[in-house]
């Protein structure tokens, strides 16, 4: 297995030259074999049936009548083995002529050189039953049967060929003549032919295959140049990326930084609010008071007065406690939200409906946790201001990052309107810490939202 591992590593490392040229070179081999070895066997097959029926018509040609006269029935003829044993050496193949046979129908011997077969009878090989459908048949140096191991003890290249004889006048195959000829030279030429074949095989395979490998090699290294250009790209891109990764959290804790100071300035103005124009207001309307109840009929501008006193400092505490930011350094983002609402409702009056998840695995940073809260509050203000506090709801879900949304059924912003100063904060805390915003209209709600990521 570690091997095999190795061994495919070792691929994928590879060129496309490299691996065309292995796997390329794998498949023309075999082609070449394959192709070779059925060409050969082609010629070889052409080559010994040319022999043989060359041979088969030689030897017809004296065979014939010496067959036909002496075959009457199944039996052997002495007198056709004594024509046979003076004709055939003395005939140009003679001294090739290693044995023969004279079959008759039913696979019996009726003639042979070895005298041990004849009166025998064989199971007829699948050649003998091909002349005795009146084709000349042949096979070269193949396997031993029971009525040829003599000769194929002989050790040396055999031509096996199997001739039909037919009567003269009525065409009848009347035996089936089975020569045995040594042949030497056929064997060096089929030898020959075959390497030949396989040379020219193997050698136009080796031209195609190197012309495609040179082919294949030029495009490999464009690929490859390629390849390293846009490795290099990516390297570049992967350093810009990281950079402007790094630039986007400096300026998200330079973000960040920013609205704890605004925090910190608002919390010191309605502080400052709180206890000085308040304060002052609060003496002012207690004094104006006291000087209506020491007159007995306090004249209608010194009430006016008193009920401005009081509308006044009933402001200005409203806008001293909407300015100072509660605690929420420590809180999760789902304590900040009920926080929120909670105080919405105490200084409004109007229900909140939260459906907040229990879950919220982001972490927050004080700048993300002032920015719920800011969220929170100046969405149901706008709920109570636009839509007077009907059906609000604020809702929360977390999954890796967090999707905050404020809902009621107020009209929203009309076409065509600009968002005020509120929602234009918000949407700059929300988008400095690298989150979307946004105000929809949909199903007789207006949504606004917010969506921050790690």
């Amino acid at each position: 297995m570690l091997r095999l591992e190795r061994l495919c590593r070792s691929w994928n490392r590879a060129s496309l030259a490299t691996r065309f040229g292995l796997a390329g070179g794998l498949v023309l081999l075999v082609f070449a074999l394959l192709v070779g070895s059925l060409v050969a066997q082609r010629i070889q097959q052409i080559v010994v049936r040319n022999t043989a029926t060359a041979a088969a018509l030689y030897m017809d040609s004296f065979l014939h009548p010496l067959v036909e006269s002496y075959v009457g029935n199944d039996t052997p003829s002495p007198a056709m083995r004594r024509a046979l044993e003076e004709v055939l050496p003395a005939t140009p193949m003679g001294d090739r002529i290693l044995s023969y046979k004279i079959w008759r129908p039913g696979g019996i011997v009726i003639e042979a050189s070895d005298p041990d077969l004849i009166g025998r009878t064989f199971p007829p090989s699948a050649e003998l039953q091909q002349a005795w459908a009146g084709r000349i048949a042949a096979t070269f140096e193949d396997e031993a049967e029971e009525e040829d191991r003599a000769e194929h003890a002989l050790g040396v290249p055999l031509l096996e060929i199997y001739s039909p004889i037919r009567a003269d006048w009525t065409g009848e195959i009347i035996a089936v003549a089975e020569v045995y000829v040594a042949d030497p030279k056929l064997k060096a030429d089929l030898t020959a032919s075959r390497n030949m074949a396989l040379g020219a095989v193997g050698g136009i395979g080796l031209a195609l295959g190197s012309l495609l490998y040179a082919i294949v090699y030029g495009g490999s290294r464009t690929i490859e140049a390629q390849r390293r250009d846009l490795d290099r790209r990516l390297a570049e891109l992967r350093d810009l990326s990281d950079r402007n990764q790094a630039l986007r959290l400096r300026v998200q804790q330079a973000a960040g930084r920013a609205a704890m100071s605004a925090e910190g300035a608002l919390r010191r103005i309605g502080a400052d609010l709180h206890d000085g124009p308040a304060q002052y207001l609060a003496y002012a309307s207690l004094r104006v008071d006291a000087l209506g109840q020491a007159m007995n009929h306090p004249p209608e501008e010194l009430t006016s007065l008193c009920d401005a006193l009081g509308q006044a400092m009933t402001e200005i505490r409203a806008i001293s406690r909407g300015l100072v930011l509660p605690e929420v350094a420590d809180l999760p983002a789902q304590q900040i939200i009920r926080l929120a609402a909670q105080s919405h409702q105490a200084r409004s009056g109007q229900p909140v409906s939260l459906k907040i998840d229990d879950d919220c695995p982001m972490p927050l940073t004080p700048a993300l946790r002032i920015c719920l809260f800011r969220f929170v509050q100046e969405g149901l203000n706008n709920a109570s201001r636009h839509a007077a506090g009907s059906n609000q709801w604020v809702v929360l879900i977390c999954s890796a990052g967090l999707r905050l949304t404020v809902r009621d059924d107020g009209p929203g912003l009309a076409e065509g309107s600009v968002p005020g100063l509120g929602l234009g904060g918000l949407r700059d805390r929300v988008e400095a810490l690298g989150g979307r915003f946004g105000l929809d209209r949909k199903d007789g709600h207006t949504e606004l939202w917010m969506e921050v990521t790690p």
